[in-house]
């Protein structure tokens, strides 16, 4: 059933009058996020069919007219998919008796958290900046769960670097009272932070038993724009699979937010549980940690554009000097043959960690 759709911001303004037989009514955004999806279809259709908003986003307080086909009826079924939270959905909805609809959820009155999480502080070139919002922010951890001592349990990623020794970020685990990592063989090993770096937003961790073996990072670790990169990791612990997750994409800049020199700008997804984790060319060889993601959200609220795939990783070499200062000296080898982004992931999977933070 084709459906036409006018986006305005407030009120709905018709650009031509509505045929009698044409009732329109009404969405509006109400529910403090953007909305990367908005679907109209008459109830009992199959599918959802078209999106009303596809590539532009629809805002909060923005208002969508819909002008059904004249044979359409007053009942439908409609959804919304939001940026950051789950869709939300109202089915059997009397458009002819209720002409103008609004999405709201609980949460509406809250903002967003940078990145998906309230973090203590913010990590290189993710100051506050007074006269705008805040477009970027760490990778989070998923939301922290009850464990069995009743207290909060998040979720991040670390890799090994040296025998007993591993990185990961400091916001991974500044808040810990207690880290433990899993290996992949399934091991849990007590890990200790024995070094930070706030401003890199980088953690040496002391593991209690061996972990696997130390990843090597590239040498001499020049990376290029358009250079192919894999992330691995364990993103949204508890949603998705619970064993690791390899994707793929570019280098994209040789800096990150704001011109930020300790950072790359990486086309390649990340989500929550990133935070960490290793970024490997394919040779194998480690250029970077994940650490964060541009805020689609944010910058959607701001431009009216959703921004696709911008992550950050902090690069490779302020890594390596950060291991160096804290008495670690890295394995480094220098990446000549290119593999699969297959074999990559099984270079990486013996080696990258999943870290249980316990508040």
């Amino acid at each position: 059933m084709l459906l036409l759709a006018a986006l305005t911001a407030g009120s709905a303004m018709a650009q031509e009058a509505p045929r009698q037989d044409q009732p329109r009514f009404q969405l509006v955004n109400r529910t403090g996020s953007v909305a990367v999806g908005v679907h109209a279809v008459r109830t009992g259709a199959s599918g959802w069919g078209s999106n009303l908003v596809e590539g532009r986003g629809m805002r909060p307080g923005q208002v969508l007219t819909v002008t059904p086909r004249p044979d359409a009826g007053c009942l439908f079924d409609l959804r919304m998919v939001l940026v950051d939270r789950a869709p939300l959905e109202r089915r059997g909805m009397d458009i002819c008796a209720n002409t103008r609809i609004e999405f709201t959820t609980q949460e509406a009155a809250a903002p967003a958290a940078i990145g998906g999480k309230p973090p203590p502080g913010a990590g290189p070139g993710l100051e506050p900046d007074p006269e705008a919002p805040r477009f970027a922010g760490r990778v989070p951890a998923p939301p922290p769960q009850a464990g069995p001592s009743g207290r909060g349990i998040s979720s991040g990623t670390g890799f090994v670097v040296a025998e007993g020794r591993a990185l990961t970020n400091n916001h991974v685990v500044e808040q810990c009272g207690r880290v433990v990592a899993r290996n992949a063989q399934g091991r849990e090993i007590a890990a200790q932070v024995t070094a930070r770096d706030a401003e890199l937003d980088l953690a040496l961790l002391s593991l209690a038993r061996d972990a696997g073996p130390p990843l090597s990072f590239r040498d001499p670790p020049t990376v290029r724009r358009g250079d192919e990169v894999v992330t691995y990791g364990f993103p949204l612990s508890g949603i998705l699979s619970s064993g690791p997750t390899l994707t793929r994409g570019d280098v994209s800049a040789l800096a990150g937010l704001r011109d930020d020199q300790n950072q790359l700008q990486i086309s390649a997804p990340v989500q929550r549980g990133n935070s960490g984790g290793p970024l490997l060319d394919r040779s194998g060889n480690v250029v970077g940690v994940i650490v964060s993601k541009l805020n689609a959200q944010r910058v959607a609220e701001r431009t009216g554009d959703i921004p696709q795939n911008v992550n950050f990783a902090i690069k490779g070499d302020r890594a390596v000097a950060f291991l160096r200062r804290n008495g670690v000296t890295p394995r480094l080898a220098a990446s000549v043959a290119e593999k699969p982004a297959a074999e990559v992931g099984e270079i990486a999977h013996p080696s990258t960690l999943f870290l249980q933070c316990h508040r």
